[in-house]
């Protein structure tokens, strides 16, 4: 079969407004003192879409309604989401006020109940205030659509909005994939108190969404971690509604779902990046590339055990060379290794090679540790040919005094 390639380019700026027919925006409705805290998204025609969601047992209402909305059609056409609180671990109530907030948004929308997807971010255990809410959903102005808005509604202890958005050429058309995220504690996907949505005016078929989606999240969200807890509410839901008029991708389509699973997992691996680098009280990234393994799979458990061991966290925030807590994360990742064959780098400075330590200068890897914000630790099996990367971010003073006051 003939390769297909197609340059993959970054908008500047760009997310989750860039694809065609799509609107946005966020307002305050009293959930939080003054930030905003309830956010809309909304396609001009219903969206064949696909989501993902946490792997907690306590799933939260929203996901409950989410999920059965998308069942229906595999269509969405509008999103509300609330901050603040999360409407986990509230019971039938939780679940009734889940259906109110689709209920309100499909009226103002002119659309279907199950047309609507729903979810919250924030405390568990409250109870939303429904008034709040639907005083908030009367403001909606959708002739307004501003994605930094939307953005800024979803976040809870993050520092910063996150966006991304990629254009390719599919059979002669210009497809564009945007997204924005939320994520900065309780990170530790298979995924956490993680929300990303994501567009595209690709015309793809739901099943080669789904498959597209799930390949992309395996590889990106999957992939990072900030302290190890999983958290309720996690979400990554994609719309695809058509407007760019390409030919619709089809799962047989060999060439042109390939080129649009690469260029989504992109946009999740820029996404799942921007939130490693503002984790709770973070001020370092660190990549974690592991290479040689004979399973894709045990390259990324070992690649987040490194990343989510707190004593390596902790030594990139100390600028300490500590290489030790490194393959002691190794060791205990529960994958099969012969240690002999191991090599370890810190930046490009090689720590351990066949299993023992090298002659290096510490005070080099203390400098890279000290003066990089982005950290890369690579790490060679020797076992085999495949590979996997992940992300997580230092562990500092900071991320004990946030969580320490998360509800005051």
């Amino acid at each position: 079969m003939e390769e297909t390639q197609a340059e993959l380019q970054e908008v500047t700026e760009g997310g989750i407004l860039t694809a065609k027919g799509f609107h946005a925006g966020g307002v305050h409705c009293g959930i939080k003192r003054k930030r905003h805290d309830l956010g809309w998204l909304y396609s001009e025609v219903p969206a064949h879409t696909a989501a993902v969601y946490t792997t907690n047992l306590f799933q939260a209402a929203p996901l409950l309604v989410t999920k059965e909305s998308i069942a229906v059609e595999q269509k969405i056409q509008g999103l509300i989401v609330n901050s603040g609180v999360a409407n986990a671990c509230t019971g039938e109530q939780g679940v009734a006020n889940a259906y109110q907030m689709r209920h309100l948004f499909a009226q103002k929308l002119g659309t279907s109940d199950h047309l609507v997807a729903v979810n919250s971010t924030g405390v568990i255990g409250e109870q939303l205030s429904m008034e709040k809410i639907k005083q908030g959903i009367a403001q909606i102005n959708l002739n307004e659509s501003e994605q930094e808005s939307f953005a800024k509604a979803i976040l809870t202890t993050d520092t910063y909005t996150k966006h991304v958005c990629i254009q390719l050429e599919l059979n002669g058309e210009l497809v564009t994939i945007g997204g924005t995220a939320k994520g900065s504690g309780m990170i530790n996907p298979n995924m956490a108190t993680m929300l990303a949505f994501l567009t595209t005016d690709a015309s793809i078929e739901p099943v080669a969404l789904d498959v597209a989606l799930r390949s992309a999240v395996n590889q990106t969200f999957n992939c990072i971690t900030v302290d190890g807890d999983t958290s309720t509410n996690d979400t990554v839901m994609i719309m695809a509604n058509g407007e760019a008029n390409n030919q619709s991708i089809t799962l047989a389509d060999k060439g042109n779902f390939q080129l649009f699973t690469d260029a989504l997992t992109k946009v999740c691996q820029s996404l799942a990046k921007q939130i490693a680098r503002d984790g709770e009280g973070a001020t370092k990234l660190i990549e974690v590339q592991v290479t040689g393994a004979a399973r894709m799979e045990d390259a990324k458990a070992i690649g987040k055990t490194i990343v989510g061991s707190s004593l390596v966290k902790t030594a990139v925030f100390g600028a300490d060379a500590n290489w030790g807590r490194i393959i002691c994360s190794i060791g205990y990742s529960g994958i099969e290794l012969e240690t002999s064959k191991l090599a370890v780098s810190i930046g490009d400075i090689p720590i351990v090679q066949h299993g023992m330590p090298t002659h290096f200068h510490e005070e080099l890897v203390n400098n890279y540790l000290k003066w990089n914000d982005e950290i890369k630790i690579t790490v060679d099996l020797h076992s085999g040919s495949e590979e996997a990367f992940a992300w997580g971010c230092d562990l500092s003073y900071d991320y004990v005094k946030i969580n320490a006051s998360y509800r005051t």
